[in-house]
Order: C-alpha cells, then structure tokens, then sequence
C-alpha cells in the first residue's frame, strides 16, 4: 500500500526543526510507515533495538519497549500476514483504518472532503496511482510528519491546526482498538505506541500558549 499523499514544499528554504520536534517528526513517520505497509526485516531489525526509555512520560517509555519485544518475536512473514488480516482482510480487515469511518461510521465522507481541502492548500497532491482514501491513519501520521519537519515560521501553527481538525477526534480510539484486535500481535505494540504518543501530543495542543 502506498502513501496517499506527498508534500510540495511551502517554502523554498524551510527552516531546520528543534531537536524535539525532529524527534516528534520521527515517531509520526515511524507510525505511517506501519500502518501503510507490513514491516520489513530490516525495520524489525532496528525497531529490536529500540530504547525503553524516551524521557517522554511512563505510559510512552513503556510502549517503546513493548514494541522492541514485539519487534524481536515477529517475522516479516508474520507481520505481513497480520497486518493483511488486520487492514485488508477479504472484502475489509478486522479493522477501517480511516478517519471518516472513525467520524461518521461511513467511508468517503464530509471529514475526508474538508481533509482534501486542507491538503491542497497546504501543498500535498494525491500520488499518481495510489487509491486509498487520503483520511487513512498512516498517511495522516506522514503528513503530520513532515509538517513538523518543514520548520517554517509558520510550522507550530500548521501542526496544531492540522492535528485538531483531522487526527485528535479519533486517532487515539483508533489506535486503542488496534491493542484490542483479535489478529493483533505485533500490532498491539504498534497500537500501544500511538495510542501514547497521540495523547501526549493531544496534551500538548490544549495547553495554554
């Protein structure tokens, strides 16, 4: 599966990220590349060697770890049959990874039109060829990613405003029932992480300026 979108650059110089927000951008691509696609033995590789501790709050240093151990007991053979079982299945996967299914209980509705929109403006075109809906998970977490990445003036505010409208109402039950899913293994680990990480990011975006 491929991502369903890619970024023009807004500015012809972006600024460079603070070392927190390049570790924020990380973890948002790190997401998007496991919900767009299975993980590969070289990601798995690396994930093994994840650190427990991110100085990110408990419930965060808990779910790095937990997703090493997962990494270390999971093959790529493994990982792509759950994850085919999980988000593609026979007709559907046990799970609709799509905020407009998350928002409305129905695919191809208003909250992926107002997405579209959004997107447009803010520089990302649909890549030729891909069909999935741009509203999936994983394409919202590489958006944020490389929003976080680009370090324009401008950045923090384009952050904040993106998250609220498309990711923060859902993302987090999302990734909750990711834990809970029958066919997960390695995907639990991968739901616990989100699940975390978006909360903190939540924290975060309603705390006073």
């Amino acid at each position: 599966m491929e991502t369903a979108t890619k970024i023009s650059p807004s500015h012809p110089e972006p600024g460079v990220p603070t070392e927190e927000d390049a570790l924020r951008a990380g973890v948002y691509a790190l997401l998007g590349r496991l919900l767009t696609a299975p993980p590969d033995a070289d990601l798995l590789r690396r994930l093994c060697g994840l650190p427990a501790e991110t100085g990110a709050g408990d419930e965060l240093a808990a779910a790095w770890g937990a997703l090493g151990l997962a990494a270390g007991r999971t093959s790529p053979a493994e990982a792509a049959e759950e994850y085919q079982d999980l988000f593609i299945g026979l007709g559907r996967g046990e799970l609709v990874p799509y905020g407009s299914w998350y928002l409305t209980g129905f695919l191809m509705e208003k909250p992926l039109a107002q997405l579209r929109r959004d997107l447009a403006r803010l520089g990302f075109n649909r890549r030729d060829g891909v069909s999935e809906p741009e509203d999936h998970a994983g394409a919202l977490c590489e958006v944020m990613s490389m929003l976080i990445g680009d370090g324009g003036p401008d950045s923090a505010t384009l952050q904040q405003a993106f998250f609220e409208a498309h990711m923060g109402g859902w993302m987090g039950r999302f990734f909750n029932e990711l834990q809970g899913a029958k066919t997960g293994r390695f995907y639990r680990a991968v739901g616990q992480l989100g699940e975390a990480f978006i909360e903190v990011e939540r924290q975060c975006y309603a705390m006073p300026v």
